[in-house]
Order: structure tokens, then sequence, then C-alpha cells
């Protein structure tokens, strides 16, 4: 059976809870505007401003690419209690569990838990590990109440963000500290999974507002499809704030968080995680045409998993950007930016990194210039040069034409260059940590390959994006992908086996989405991709396992999102995933679902179930190891003072 954590007397705590609540007469309560997207029409959305495509605002209805947005509302009335949760809600990305604690996080193929060719940023932080190129998304964690918007970018982005932004961005944006005043408590509470999370936020002196908060969660362990316990749960707590002064010229962001926790892991002691980050961003308007943004940011994480590896890296980073408009048709943004690490790996005996400690730099320069045509037509333009240690300089250039016939439709096109550039793994990875003796020479299994060069995806899209009618519209993406170089694993003389770049891929599909207010009260949001993920072996390539991908040719969402009354809201999401090839899961569809009750305009109480329609079903895995994801109902009480 399933291990569960200790929630039922969490929950018997809750009707007291809300009985109290309901019985205070709270005054200067923070008022919750986790709907108020709800409250926007379709046209109002479109309007929306975001900022990841070109670290400018602009429009979300003129943005050239395959963009959407998941607000504060979608993430607040699916349920979701983490990141891949909230992830799930944007149909241009592919969210697959893998157990309690890991997930596979990707867009247009190359699924893996071990996924490398997508960014995740928070608040523009870079969350990926230089080790393997991917997130841990065991310790990536916000106050979920306070997360504004996320920006999902479908395709690459490297002319902004660097390398690594090969098949998409994700940008979690949380809102200002002053956006969050009040005292905030929240707890979940179900049958294998807690989360508690206290914030508050108050104003300083010069205009500035702060908010600090605290947070723990817990999770049991999944099973395996062999009915054992797949031995993969999680503890953990973090801590953080942030504060925001805000003047007409300009404005200053300081935040931070820190955390710590345990992750289980099969037949020994348990993942021990911890870190801490800082971050400044101070923007000013130089004039009424000119704005420049500085950023620091300082990181540092420890990873102690027994019989594998002990990791500490400490990251530190500067970006500057100056943005301007010259004249009537040229708005151009440039800058640059710095970014050192220092990892240090205590290797273990199955295996390690050589050498173990190792200093990392990156740093890169880029330009892009949006030119207006025409009234109706603009061309953007754009160069990031970015230098790392092993493979040097890599350039990456992208051109995005839009065309806007009217103010309800947008047509537009872009060809790019993007790289995958090295990870420790690829480079420095040997197993085991210390050479076997063989005929008197020293002798590694596997090794990182020497001379390992960067992966490049060269990529065409074309794009629709319409609103026909004031109660609807949708967006249509076709891409088509080439990728030269990907990591393969080749045996070598004397038996053993090193990383190299033996294969070739091709990625080609379709994005659609779209939303339909079918009733005052009533929303439908669908999204759907197909896609067709084609992988090749060079000549005299003997791939042994290096190229890692599992992809479905298609899955789709579909959300509905209903207030019953002034008090009550019924939300339930859809979601089917196609057969994946190799190892083979089934097709599978499944549904989550939201009743969320306010009697009062600062306590929340909802019921949320999870995987309802099967009480047991495979995402992700080889038989007979790969963990099952169970069916959940949780129980969400929120209250703000």
């Amino acid at each position: 059976m399933r291990h569960s954590v200790r929630t039922r007397h969490a929950v018997s705590l809750l009707p007291f809870a809300l009985a109290a609540a309901l019985a205070a007469g709270t005054v200067h309560a923070e008022t919750p505007d986790n709907g108020a997207l709800a409250d926007l029409s379709l046209e109002q959305l479109g309007d929306l401003v975001i900022t990841s495509l070109s670290r400018q605002e602009e429009p979300l209805s003129g943005a050239p690419a395959s963009v959407y947005i998941i607000s504060a509302s979608d993430i607040h009335r699916s349920g979701a209690h983490n990141l891949p949760q909230a992830l799930r809600l944007a149909p241009n990305l592919q969210v697959t569990q893998v157990d309690a604690r890991n997930y596979a996080v990707t867009a247009r193929g190359y699924n893996s838990p071990f996924e490398n060719k997508l960014l995740v940023l928070i608040d523009g932080r870079t969350i990926y590990s230089p080790l393997f190129s991917g997130v841990f998304w065991d310790v990536q964690d916000v106050v979920m109440e306070d997360i504004e918007r996320i920006e999902v970018i479908s395709g690459p982005g490297a002319t902004i963000w660097g390398a690594n932004a090969v098949n998409g961005v994700i940008n979690i944006i949380t809102r200002s500290a002053r956006d969050s005043q009040g005292a905030l408590l929240s707890g979940v509470a179900g049958e294998h999974e807690q989360y508690g999370t206290l914030r508050y936020g108050g104003a300083l002196g010069g205009g500035g507002y702060y908010r600090v908060y605290g947070k723990s969660a817990v999770a049991g362990d999944t099973e395996t499809s062999a009915r054992k316990s797949s031995q993969t749960g999680w503890r953990r707590s973090q801590t953080g704030f942030r504060a925001d002064w805000e003047q007409e010229r300009g404005g200053l962001t300081v935040s931070g968080d820190a955390y710590q926790g345990a992750l289980h892991q099969p037949n020994t002691a348990n993942i021990l995680v911890s870190g801490a980050n800082l971050l400044g961003r101070l923007s000013r308007k130089l004039a009424d045409n000119s704005d420049l943004q500085v950023e620091l940011i300082a990181d540092h994480t420890e990873r102690n998993q027994p019989l594998a590896f002990a990791e500490r890296l400490d990251t530190l980073q500067v970006e500057a950007q100056h943005s301007i408009r010259l004249g009537q048709r040229h708005n151009l943004a440039w800058g640059g930016g710095y970014r050192y690490a220092w990892d240090r790996v205590d290797n273990g005996p199955l295996f390690g990194f050589l050498p173990p400690d190792l200093r990392l730099h990156w740093g890169n320069l880029f330009a892009q210039d949006e030119i207006t045509l025409s009234p109706t037509v603009r061309l953007t333009a754009g160069l990031k040069a970015e230098h790392n240690n092993y493979t040097g300089m890599e350039y990456l250039p992208s051109t995005r034409l839009a065309w806007t016939p009217d103010s309800k439709r947008l047509v537009w096109a872009s060809l790019s260059r993007s790289v995958r550039a090295p990870s420790r793994t690829d480079r420095d990875f040997y197993a085991p940590s210390k050479p076997l003796i063989v005929a008197g020479k020293p002798f590694f299994v596997y090794g990182g390959g020497p001379d390992f060069q960067s992966e490049v995806a060269r990529v065409l899209e074309l794009g629709y994006r319409a609103q026909p009618h004031p109660n609807w519209n949708y967006s249509v993406t076709a891409f088509y992908g080439r990728y030269d170089g990907l990591r393969t694993l080749e045996p070598q003389p004397g038996g053993t086996r090193l990383f190299s770049n033996m294969a070739d891929g091709h990625t080609r599909g379709v994005e659609l989405w779209g939303v339909w207010q079918a009733q005052p009260r009533w929303r439908l949001t669908g999204g759907l991709v197909v896609q067709h993920v084609d992988t090749q072996l060079a000549a005299g390539s003997h791939d042994v396992g290096g190229v890692v991908t599992n992809d479905p040719n298609r899955h789709w969402t579909l959300r509905s999102s209903y207030e019953v009354s002034d008090h009550n809201q019924f939300d339930v999401t859809w979601r089917y995933t196609s057969q994946l090839p190799s190892p083979v899961v089934p097709a599978y569809y499944d549904a989550d679902v939201q009743w969320l009750w306010r009697p009062r305009p600062t306590v929340e109480l909802a019921l949320v179930g999870q995987n309802l329609v099967h009480a047991r079903h495979l995402e992700f895995g080889a038989a007979p190891n790969r963990s099952v994801i169970e069916r959940s109902v949780l129980l969400t009480l929120t209250l703000r003072f």
C-alpha cells in the first residue's frame, strides 16, 4: 500500500479553523484578487502585458511567438499546489509526473526527467543545474498565491535568454509586494500530501512595501507498478521575503528565499537538499524613450545524494539591459551579462565528476531591434554572442516578422538558431568515480566526452492569432525544427562508453489553443498539440543509450470554469496524452476538479480531486519499478487578514 503522511489530525482541525474565521470580524483583511482575470473580457486578456519574449513590455495580442499565459486566476481555480501542477495548465507544455517528487516538463519533444532544452526562470532567475542542464523540480517552490502569472513560450528564446532556451522558456513571475499586503494563512490536507503557508505583507518608508513568508510541505511515497513503495516521498520547508520600492521614474526590487528538505530514495539514506538565493533588480527611466535595468543574483544550492554524489554550487550573476526608441521606426534593446559558478562535487563510489571542483564562466552580449516597416508590419532581428567554458563563443540569432492586418488578427513567422551547451554530465561525468584497473590500465565504464560540442537547433515557426468574436479567440502555431549533434553514448575500443554528438533530429507539429466565453459565468479553455519527433543516428554511431526522449504524438487539455454563484466556483480540467513509445506507456485520460466556496471575502474552502478518472495510472518510466499515479482528494483552507 502507498505510504501516506499523517493528515487525519490536520483535516479534523479544518472545520474548527473555518468556524473561527467566520466568527472573527477581521479588519484590514487582504481581499483576494486571484479571480480578477476571470472578470476580464477576452479583449482585455489579449492586452495583458508580457516581458519574457523581448525583455520589454508588449501586449500578448501582438507578440510574434507561441506564448501562453497561466494567470493567477487559472492557478487558483485549478487547485494546483506545486509548480509542475500549475504548468499543466499551459497547452504548449508536456508535464509528466514520474513519481512523488520527480516530473518531466518539456515543450516540443525530447521528453525526459532529465530534460535539458527548456529554460526555466523564477522572476528572471535561472534555476537550471549545470550538472545536466535541467531543473531539479523537487527543490523548486514558491507561494502559489503570490504568482502573478507564468509566461510560457514554446520555441527558441536563445537570442534573449541564451543557451539552453532551445525548445522553450518558462518565466514564473511573482507579484509585487504592494499587491500582497496583510496576512495569508493557507493549508492543504490530503491522504498523501500536506502543505502549509503563512505570509505577511506590510508597508515600508519611502513608498516601499514588503512581504515575508514561511512554507512547509510533506508527501508520501508513491507505489511502483509492482505494488512496492517507490521511496520517492519528501519533506521540505522554505522561507523568504520580497521588498519593492516603486517611484515615478523607476523602482527597486529585493527578494530572497532559503529552503531545506529531505527526499526519499530507494534502499539508502535520504537525499538532503538546501539552498538560498538573493536577487536585486533596479529599473530606471532615463528619458521618455529610454529605460535601464540592472540585475544582481546570488544563488547557493547543496544536494547530498548518498552513494551518488554531494554537490555545492555557488552562482553569481549580473545582467544589464538598455532599451531605447530611436525615431518612429526602431525600438532597440541591448545589453549583456556575466555569470560565475563554483561547482564542488564530493564523488560517491558509483559515479563522479572529474575534476570534482570546477569554476564555470558565461559571458554574453546581445542586441535586438524591432523595426516598424509599415503601420501593419514589424520586423524584429536580434543576435546574442555567448561564451562558455566548454565550447567558447556561440552565436544565437533570430528573426521575427509580424503582420497585423487589423486589431483582431496577427500573422507571424520566425527563424532562429539556438544551442544546448554542454553540461558537466556531457564532459566531466565518469562511472565508477575511481577507475578500475584492467590489464594494468585505468578503465571507466562510462565517461564524459572530451570533445562533446553544443547541440544545435534551427527552428522555423509560422503562427496566427485572432479574436473573430468578442466571446472567443484562438492561436495556431506550426513549427519545424532541425537538431544537429544530439547526444549519444558511444562504445570505445577497450569497452569504455563516452558521450558524443552522433545523432540528428527533426521535430514538426502544430500547437492550437483557444478560449470561449460561453456564458457570462462560464468560460471554456482548450488546447491541442500534435507533434512528430524523429531522431536518426549518424553514420558510424553505435549509440547505447545517449539519446533520451519518449514523446507522445499528441496531447490535449480542456478546462471549464463556472461561477455557480457569487460565493461558489466549480472548475474541471480534462487532459489526454497519447501513448509513449519507448518504454511504452499506454495513452490515458484524466481529470482534476475543484469546488471552491467563499463564505466571506477573506475565507475560502476548496475541495480538490486530482487524477479522478483512474484509481491508478502510469505516466512515465519502465516496468517494473515505474511509479503509478493515484487518485487523490485534498481539502484547502485559505484565510486572509
